[in-house]
């Protein structure tokens, strides 16, 4: 028997794992069910949104493993809270489906569940439709009123620093297109490759910790350093210096490429989904090597004045470029 929108809906999304978070007091008025959600905004909070569109063939293989790209396709959404050092609050689906498959959704609501029992944060509404599959989410995160770390905040003298390692998830792209899962990868390094692209982590802790520390400015890294690093450039009017040879390499990353290309791939590569912060030398010599034992903090370079160039350490522009969507 054909399932219905409103069927779908209630057995696969409206379960308790996505939209009441244990742990968490409620912060949904009222969720899924309704015309809206209501929510419930705390004095001296505002407000942060961001969404993402994953469209098969663009932005993953066709038949990618479903319990992966509900983490995904959430996890890439939380970065963008991270990185404005938000706290997660809630979120809204849009699904497009070429066709009901009861396994292939029951797998990716629990991909979602995953991660959003791990963020406590409750799925309150959204949409499904029939056609290409296509995943849209719009995550809500709350942050203290004038507090948000904003890209235009870099100030000349400022040292930019990034979370963790660069590259992997670019590294992992051939395996990934050849239908390569982190369950089937034979090779334990590009295992570990797989499961940075498909299993990101959302730096959401460390950008709120960043944010009470004093960073400047900030965004999370989903086209490549190099591409990424030129937005806050561009909206705070400032230059930058950087050493490439101190962008942090995974020891898988440098197993699987020869060092060159490992090199470039941390610069250029995209769906790192890691943190780059900009903040006052000063503090920076505060901040301790690492943040919690999953995620090292590296001081690649810094802000200049040179309106919008960037160069390397030994003053040459860098002209490469990151991975552009048009």
């Amino acid at each position: 028997m054909a399932v219905g929108e409103f069927e779908l809906i209630q057995k696969y999304f409206a379960r308790s794992e996505l939209t009441a978070p244990e742990g968490k007091a409620s912060p949904v008025a009222l969720g899924i069910g309704d015309d809206c959600a209501l929510l419930d905004i705390p004095s001296g909070m505002q407000l942060a949104q961001s969404m993402d569109t994953l469209v098969e063939g663009v932005h993953f293989p066709k038949n990618a493993p479903p319990f992966a790209l509900g983490y995904r396709a959430l996890a890439v959404n939380l970065s963008d809270l991270a990185a404005m050092g938000a706290e997660p609050h809630s979120f809204t689906l849009g699904l497009t489906l070429p066709d009901v498959s009861p396994e292939w959704l029951a797998s990716f609501s629990d991909g979602l569940a995953c991660l959003a029992k791990q963020f406590k944060i409750a799925l309150i509404g959204g949409d499904t439709t029939r056609g290409p599959l296509t995943i849209t989410i719009q995550a809500q995160g709350l942050i203290p009123t004038g507090k948000a770390m904003l890209r235009s905040r870099a100030q000349p003298g400022d040292l930019i620093c990034v979370t963790g390692t660069l590259g992997d998830a670019a590294g992992a792209l051939p395996a990934v297109l050849k239908g390569e899962c982190p369950e089937s990868a034979s090779n334990i390094h590009v295992r570990q490759l797989l499961n940075r692209y498909w299993y990101p982590t959302p730096r959401i802790l460390e950008g709120q910790w960043l944010r009470r520390k004093g960073a400047t400015a900030a965004l999370d890294i989903s086209d490549g350093i190099l591409g990424d690093l030129r937005h806050i450039l561009k909206a705070s009017d400032v230059g930058a210096e950087i050493d490439p040879s101190l962008v942090p390499i995974s020891p898988a990353l440098k197993r699987t490429f020869h060092p060159a290309a490992a090199l470039k791939t941390a610069l250029t590569g995209g769906d790192d989904y890691e943190l780059c912060f900009t903040i006052p030398r000063d503090l920076a010599m505060t901040l301790p090597p690492e943040i919690n034992d999953d995620c090292k903090i590296t001081c690649i370079g810094q802000v200049t004045s040179e309106s919008g160039a960037l160069r390397d350490s030994r003053g040459r522009l860098i002209t490469a470029k990151a991975y552009t969507h048009f």
